[in-house]
């Protein structure tokens, strides 16, 4: 029997926060080792196992995954939520880029200057309201499901509900002109094993503070 995924990060949110998502919505326990030090980076790239010396990393399967979207998609079509065929696995990928790049703006806020973080922020609020959520509200209007692709929990779903929880914690009632999303975050968020990565003590890490901007910017010497 394998053992359990191992992912490589920092005590934090970041990029392998999603990873972490769809892990836990899978039913799939995992371990994880925290870089805190530059050193642990450098045993790493001295190891020769981040082809782009870069993390996120994951173990899994015998293999030592990188790049997050490689990652992602392994994981989807391991644990069948990555579609039944073609067409739905691209509808899958369209509405998983447009939450990637939603969250993306949400994820590097913390790292900007002090003078831009308003502006940023109101950008992203914008951003949210007129450009991505009224795609996912339209999409489950059209069809009348309960999911975005095949009425079949997904990877979209899975990433859809952690950009709104990021999303409402720059602005609570941004989900107010979106009934839709609103019952979706319901549904979603009381599937079981969802349910239980939401409660208090799981790995779901809490929003960036200064002590996780500090750490990435230590190690990455930036």
């Amino acid at each position: 029997m394998a053992g359990k995924p191992k992912l490589y990060y920092f005590d934090g949110r970041g990029k392998m926060e999603s990873i972490r998502w769809l892990l836990a919505a899978a039913g799939v326990e995992f371990e994880e080792e925290f870089l805190e030090t530059r050193e642990q980076y450098e045993k790493l790239l001295q190891d020769g196992v981040l082809m782009f010396q870069q993390v996120p990393m994951v173990e899994i399967d015998g293999m030592k995954m990188v790049q997050t979207r490689a990652i992602l998609s392994y994981i989807a079509a391991k644990y069948n939520l990555y579609g039944k065929d073609l067409k739905e696995r691209a509808w899958i990928d369209m509405y998983v880029e447009g939450t990637t790049d939603l969250m993306g703006m949400i994820m590097y806020l913390p790292f900007q200057p002090a003078d831009t973080k308003e502006k940023n922020l109101a950008l992203i609020i914008e951003r949210a309201t007129t450009r991505y959520f009224p795609v996912y509200e339209k999409a489950l209007k059209d069809h009348g499901h309960d999911y975005l692709v095949g009425n079949k929990l997904s990877w979209a779903d899975i990433h859809l509900l952690e950009a709104i929880l990021m999303a409402e914690e720059c602005k609570p009632d941004i989900l107010s002109a979106f009934p839709l999303l609103q019952a979706f975050k319901g549904r979603t968020s009381n599937i079981p094993t969802i349910k239980k990565f939401l409660q208090p003590g799981s790995q779901r890490k809490p929003p960036t503070d200064e002590k996780f901007v500090a750490i990435v910017r230590k190690i990455f010497n930036i």
